[in-house]
């Protein structure tokens, strides 16, 4: 009798389990496939640089805009059926984006956008209600993981993907890992996942809700995630150039640009750790600390390239697991979780967009890196002083 009893509850959390990486894996893949097949997608559809640029650049800004608009579906539907909104709306929009031209393309991408934002907000909310709490960081840095390790399975699949069939097979492809995150989902929740659930509402819940959101801890967490967005989206744009102008190869380039995502798998899964031994407000200066090996590194000694790339490449995946994290320690139920992550992801991303674009605009007007370094230097202090500060609280409440 024990062991049927087991048996259930062990599927379940495999369920889970494996319906959390295969979304993780789902919640970028659709949006790097796009540049390994960028010339093959402009020759084709007759477009400047700049619009193909959009097919990447549309998501992250959706990241940004549509986050409260994920507040509110999770708030009214619950986080089971939002989760299944969310795959399912993405894998619809992989397919729209891969079927006809330029207004399929970006449909496709505006759809892509809308869902995974609701994939970001509501997966730290599941993970939150799934797991004990004691489990909660070492599953988050799972999750955070997970995301690195399908950018780079796409990243490196795409390309030959295109040359064996076309770009938009190629694209239309990595729906797949949001079609089995939600085959893995409905079959180990079942009706759960397709009915509306919200969580019970006590009477002053939104109230509660909206001062988690506006809390000052949230404020400093969601400066602390701009400032985490704009150095990792920014390095990850002008990484290889920066690499290029100084005499390195364009493969080389390429390659130790890969190093800087490698190594964030490590970072992910190790802050977790760091922070269970120390506290998350010295985990903060740690992983700020480490993030300055880009900018300084790259300032004064760019001949060290390895160990910067690699040292940053920790901090990077540890900034985004650390701040997941704090999502669910600074407390609350599922609607305060939820409204401080849609502020949180809101203004985090709206920074994630902004920096290849200042950094690009800074190098062009300057014609060198130095100035883009010194603003990159800025973002990660950002983080550095504003993920202590939020953090800060925590430490003081457990030495109380």
């Amino acid at each position: 009798m024990r062991s049927s009893t087991r048996a259930p509850r062990s599927w379940h959390a495999v369920g889970v389990t494996l319906t959390i990486l295969l979304t993780a894996a789902v919640l970028r893949s659709p949006i790097v496939a796009v540049a390994p097949v960028a010339r093959e997608v402009q020759d084709d559809l007759a477009v400047t640089a700049g619009t193909v640029g959009l097919l990447t650049s549309i998501p992250v800004l959706a990241f940004a805009v549509c986050a409260p608009l994920a507040v509110a579906l999770i708030r009214r539907c619950g986080a089971d059926l939002a989760l299944t909104i969310a795959l399912a709306g993405s894998v619809a929009g992989c397919l729209v984006r891969s079927l006809g031209g330029l207004t399929a393309a970006m449909v496709g991408t505006a759809m892509i956008g809308l869902f995974l934002t609701v994939g970001n907000v509501v997966v730290p909310i599941i993970i939150k209600r799934e797991y004990p709490p004691a489990r909660v960081p070492f599953m988050t840095g799972v999750y955070t993981s997970a995301i690195n390790v399908g950018t780079m399975v796409v990243t490196l699949a795409t390309a030959p993907l295109a040359a064996a069939t076309d770009w938009r097979v190629a694209l239309a492809v990595w729906g797949g890992f949001g079609l089995a995150a939600l085959a893995t989902w409905i079959g180990t929740h079942g009706l759960r996942a397709l009915a509306p659930a919200p969580a019970p509402q006590a009477a002053d819940a939104d109230g509660a809700a909206r001062s988690a959101a506006w809390a000052p801890t949230t404020w400093f967490l969601a400066v602390a995630f701009a400032g985490q967005a704009f150095a990792f989206y920014a390095t990850t744009a002008w990484l290889p150039s920066l690499l290029m102008d100084d005499g390195m190869p364009a493969a080389q380039a390429g390659a130790v640009a890969s190093v800087f995502q490698l190594a964030g798998i490590a970072g992910a899964l190790g802050i977790p750790l760091l922070a269970h031994r120390t506290s998350l407000a010295t985990s903060a200066i740690v992983l700020g600390v480490a993030w300055l090996a880009i900018p300084l590194g790259f300032l004064f000694s760019p001949g060290a390239w390895l160990m910067w790339c690699v040292v940053g490449g920790l901090a990077q995946g540890a900034g985004i697991t650390w701040v997941f994290i704090m999502l669910n320690a600074l407390g609350g139920d599922d609607r305060a979780v939820a409204g401080r992550s849609g502020t949180v992801q809101a203004v985090g991303y709206a920074g994630g967009a902004s920096g290849p674009i200042v950094l690009g605009m800074l190098h062009e007007s300057t014609g060198s890196w130095a100035a883009p370094l010194l603003v990159l230097l800025a973002a990660v202090l950002a983080l550095l002083v504003a993920g202590w500060a939020s953090a800060r609280p925590l430490s003081r409440a457990a030495a109380r």
